[in-house]
């Protein structure tokens, strides 16, 4: 397949996580687009990555399945929990919301994570990456995503290369985020070498783009959350990965689970949790299902590795 379709294929993936997303009933909540002011952002720092070129429509915000979104977003920027110092443990997470690259769950799958982090002594970060453009009114957003959204979903092994050429602008937005974090490593009480990643949908995509492109970012491990399961290549220096999906996923669920299999194929730590229900997209929801205690999951694999702890004070599993 050309680069040109490949990346088109991975744009159309992504659009279709959204779509899943705006479709589905299990939220409970009221899935209008609505839309509100900027909200006030005092401690996000502007990444140095620059506007998207071309750019035409300004920042919007909005509130959909009662919590909060943005979209059209052409500066990226960086938002900070920092945990009492007394419960640090020098670990930090860069968090990167979902949203097929065209919106951002900012409040689901970005606030609500990185705080719960800051409450277990874990540095979060939450990365407001630059976006796909679309009509800042919600009936032409809505009517762009119908026009966007067509072809066949993705297949078969997924080659970073080419397969992450169209996530040029996200993958420099993530890369400045490990950088801005380890350049002020100190005054954050950051452990330059305990950096991980987390990203959930479109956000795990550039997880994987950033771990497996960029030489100089290197998570020291990855959340993958109801991100896409298709095989690639893992070198042997991969860090050790968490996957959190639900089995009626109605995007990334059903095609096997390559990606796991492929890191198990590396010798890398792998950990998977397969959750019966709780569809696309649950993030920090408070569902009836057990995919609600994927955070619990993943806390509790951090802490087996001794990320929760002061690293002087370190003995667990690696």
């Amino acid at each position: 397949m050309p680069l040109e379709s490949r990346a088109l294929s991975f744009r159309t993936a992504a659009l279709a996580a959204l779509l899943s997303c705006l479709a589905l009933p299990a939220f409970a909540q009221d899935d209008r687009v609505t839309p509100i002011p900027v909200p006030a952002q005092p401690n996000a720092i502007r990444l140095p990555t620059g506007p998207l070129p071309d750019a035409r429509h300004p920042e919007a915000w909005h509130r959909q399945y009662g919590s909060t979104f943005v979209r059209n977003v052409t500066e990226a920027t960086l938002t900070p929990f920092l945990p009492d110092p007394a419960k640090a443990t020098g670990t930090a997470v860069i968090v990167a919301p979902g949203g097929a690259f065209v919106t951002l769950s900012m409040e689901n799958e970005g606030w609500q994570v990185a705080q719960a982090l800051a409450d277990r002594g874990v540095a979060a970060f939450v990365l407001k990456y630059r976006l796909r453009q679309t009509p800042s009114d919600p009936d032409g957003f809505a009517q762009a995503l119908r026009e966007i959204f067509a072809g066949p979903m993705p297949t078969g092994r997924i080659e970073p290369a080419s397969s992450f050429a169209s996530l040029a602008p996200q993958i420099a937005d993530a890369r400045s985020a490990f950088a801005l974090v380890r350049s002020r490593a100190q005054e954050w009480n950051v452990d330059p070498d305990r950096i991980g990643m987390i990203g959930f949908s479109a956000g795990a995509m550039l997880t994987m783009a950033t771990t497996l492109t960029v030489e100089d970012a290197k998570p020291a491990f990855i959340g993958d959350i109801y991100g896409p399961l298709a095989p690639l290549d893992v070198p042997a220096d991969a860090p050790p990965l968490f996957v959190a999906i639900a089995a009626d996923d109605g995007l990334f669920a059903g095609r096997g689970f390559g990606l796991v299999e492929s890191w198990q194929a590396a010798g890398r730590p792998v950990e998977f949790h397969y959750y019966e229900q709780g569809g696309h997209g649950f993030g920090m929801y408070p569902k009836p299902t057990t995919s609600t205690g994927w955070f619990e999951a993943f806390a509790a694999w951090m802490k087996m590795h001794g990320w929760l702890e002061p690293a002087a004070g370190r003995g667990a599993a690696r």
